[in-house]
């Protein structure tokens, strides 16, 4: 069966990354599924919070990932409010999840005195915006940790200790399917975001009955379209980095 857009069920969107889409960041790429475009950035600050720093001689500074999130006013229809004063609580619950997730991808002992710090600001979205920031996320960090020096960072081999990818998977007339856009996402019966690490391990699992509670079919199936998926997914992020980073 297709869906609405004609996609097979266990089919992710067009997949477009375009990395070094902006001059004015350490790192940046623009990342596409479907309708939704994310810009994704990263900087690299040569410093780490105090709560980081070694507490005696013997131990030595831990590195440090963060990330914000923000929808622009104009990625929606009608346009979303501007964050002034405050960040809302669907922003602060985003970009936490994006930090722990990207976080589980570094060894901080190895990036040493540094702090990476991930923006992901959301062009237009239809769906999958939070997962599309991880996705994203991952490929900026790395590209982050290669423009450090090496008289800063003498080895930056075995910082990144595996892939980060995420995807959304969801319960749709019936149907498990994966990497709901808006119109699948509105409607959703079963609604999941899943981070996994490239070697298979879950990172995070969301997963929420929008209607009548699901069982553990219904879940074992989700996670294995999300598995599918987030296969494919690595392996886009690393043609798109290609020789540039050593991910191992």
């Amino acid at each position: 069966m297709t869906r609405h857009d004609g996609r097979a069920v266990d089919e992710l969107r067009p997949i477009s990354v375009q990395r070094g889409f902006v001059e004015t960041a350490t790192a940046s790429v623009l990342i596409q599924a479907g309708k939704t475009m994310i810009l994704c950035t990263a900087s690299v600050e040569n410093k780490v919070p105090p709560w980081r720093m070694p507490r005696n001689e013997v131990d030595t500074a831990q590195g440090w990932v963060t990330a914000e999130y923000n929808m622009l006013p104009g990625s929606t229809s009608p346009r979303k409010q501007r964050d002034r004063k405050k960040v809302d609580g669907r922003t602060t619950e985003i970009q936490r999840l994006i930090g722990r997730s990207l976080r589980a991808a570094v060894d901080f002992a190895a990036l040493g005195e540094h702090t990476i710090m991930i923006d992901c600001d959301v062009l237009q979205a239809d769906g999958g915006t939070r997962t599309l920031s991880i996705t994203g996320g991952f490929i900026v960090l790395c590209d982050a940790i290669a423009s450090i020096s090496d008289e800063r960072l003498p080895s930056k081999q075995g910082i990144i200790k595996d892939n980060v990818a995420a995807i959304s998977v969801g319960v749709v007339g019936g149907l498990p399917v994966l990497d709901l856009d808006y119109p699948e996402d509105s409607t959703a019966d079963v609604d999941m975001n899943v981070v996994m690490a490239g070697s298979g391990k879950f990172i995070e699992v969301q997963g929420t009955a929008e209607g009548e509670p699901f069982d553990m079919a219904t879940l074992q199936q989700e996670l294995s379209l999300a598995q599918h998926g987030v296969t494919q997914l690595t392996a886009i992020q690393k043609e798109s980095l290609g020789a540039a980073w050593p991910l191992t």
